[in-house]
């Protein structure tokens, strides 16, 4: 049931409506001239949907719209006139109107009308609600960080998310880049636009340059109709490319153009669309020495590096790891009947003197893994488990050996170790292990190469 109101000066035909809508269950409101029903409007405020009149004596129906507009935006209104010219409907539309019908009144099309302007209503608020706890899951107080050089990070961020600046995140897998990204586009003037998120390593090496721009009906096998590209749907909005350093060279020359013209052409296609598009990107890899291999276009790296976030590992940031560890325990203490509601100390020293070759979304993985493992109250050194091996259990990376290793083959030698301890627990299924370690399958093939498993 909605509350409506109908202004009519006409009453024979104000108080007929009234009937016919009250019967479809409605609570109806009626008024004999725009001032009163405005009136009426201050008084209940809740209404979904104002049915008026356009001619009437006092305040026009225009008028009436205009105001309630401004004053109660998430009213419907639907405007009826005898005088049914192009000229007034564009203008009844133009001032915010939902729909517009003429004299005499159809009574199904208006019941018709009535119900799609009630369900854009609820689909308008919804979209607001989710949009408000998506903001306010992004915004920067709701990142968790205690050190130092997280919160220059946050002035940082905090400052470009202000501006249209392209911004190039630079970390580890599993430090949160895109977390950071969303940040920036949800803090940003562009927040209530659209956020179109790109994982480079997800789409096959043929198939993203027409995600990326679109493509025209049949400029390849399969092309059965045309296709609006990722550019295009962000108009307006922010894109995300995430892993942007898997680009192949052609790709990097034309997302080069994009990023220099703001426009581009559809794959098979001949017409330019222009957009306007806010750019950010993400790389676990290091593009400056990728530039320096001659790997990644020098002028592509300084156009993406116009604002440069470097998110470090968290091993180089300890402090966030109570903060973090108290963070999860209350998200997945939502998901379960009885969770642990502490950790002890000495589990947390275990968690905090690991070297989280996997970032915080490793340590967040074994935090959800200890919450349901743990049948108590606390969680307890015996209950953390690092990818599935008891944390006691690790080998050391320690001794001679270890010692006379650089950090970068420390921590390739701890990266083969688990993702061999993976590959083992998943029977060889690269797609299972790239699920569990929160890579691409592409970047899970690299590594298997790489480190000859």
């Amino acid at each position: 049931m909605a509350k409506i109101i109908i202004a009519e000066d006409d009453l024979n035909t104000l108080q007929g409506l009234v009937t016919i809508i009250s019967r479809e269950g409605h609570e109806v409101l009626s008024a004999p001239d725009g001032q009163e029903a405005y009136a009426l409007m201050a008084e209940h405020g809740d209404v979904e949907v104002l049915l008026t009149d356009l001619k009437m004596p006092g305040l026009s129906g225009l008028e009436l719209s205009s105001k309630v507009k401004e004053t109660f935006p998430e009213t419907q209104i639907i405007v009826m006139t005898a005088f049914g010219t192009v000229d007034t409907a564009v203008q009844a539309m133009k001032g915010g109107v939902y729909d517009y019908l003429t004299k005499p009144i159809d009574i199904e099309e208006l019941l018709v009308i009535l119900e799609k302007a009630l369900r854009q209503r609820a689909l308008r608020l919804e979209n607001l609600e989710l949009w408000g706890l998506v903001s306010e899951k992004y915004a920067f107080e709701s990142i968790i960080a205690v050190s130092g050089v997280m919160k220059n990070i946050f002035r940082a961020i905090r400052k470009v998310a202000a501006t249209t600046a392209t911004v190039l995140i630079q970390g580890e897998s599993g430090t949160g880049k895109e977390l950071f990204a969303r940040a920036i586009h949800f803090n940003s003037p562009r927040a209530r636009e659209t956020m179109v998120e790109v994982n480079c390593a997800s789409i096959p090496l043929t198939l993203i340059e027409s995600e990326l721009f679109g493509h025209e009906k049949g400029a390849f096998t399969g092309a059965y109709r045309t296709q609006k590209g990722k550019f295009e749907t962000a108009d307006g909005g922010t894109i995300f490319l995430d892993e942007i350093s898997l680009l192949s060279p052609d790709l990097q020359g034309k997302l080069l153009r994009v990023l220099q013209e703001r426009s581009f052409q559809r794959v098979g296609g001949t017409r330019t669309i222009e957009v306007d598009v806010r750019v950010l990107a993400a790389t676990n890899q290091d593009l400056k020495a990728m530039v320096d291999r001659g790997e990644f276009r020098e002028d592509l790296y300084y156009r993406l590096n116009v604002v440069p976030i470097h998110i470090p590992p968290l091993r180089e940031r300890t402090e966030d790891v109570p903060a973090l560890v108290n963070h999860f325990m209350e998200k997945f203490a939502k998901e379960q009947p009885n969770p642990p509601t502490s950790i002890t100390q000495g589990a947390l020293d275990e968690l905090i003197g690991y070297d989280w070759p996997g970032n915080v979304r490793e340590l967040e993985n074994t935090i959800e893994s200890a919450m349901v493992l743990t049948d108590g109250d606390v969680i307890t050194e015996e209950h953390l488990s690092i990818l599935g091996q008891p944390i006691w259990e690790r080998e050391a990376a320690s001794g001679p050996e270890m010692a006379e290793l650089t950090l970068k083959e420390q921590l390739e030698r701890a990266e083969r170790r688990i993702l061999k301890r993976i590959l083992e627990q998943v029977d060889g299924n690269r797609t299972k292990a790239a699920e569990i370690l929160g890579l691409s399958t592409r970047a899970i093939r690299y590594k298997i190469k790489q480190y000859e498993l």
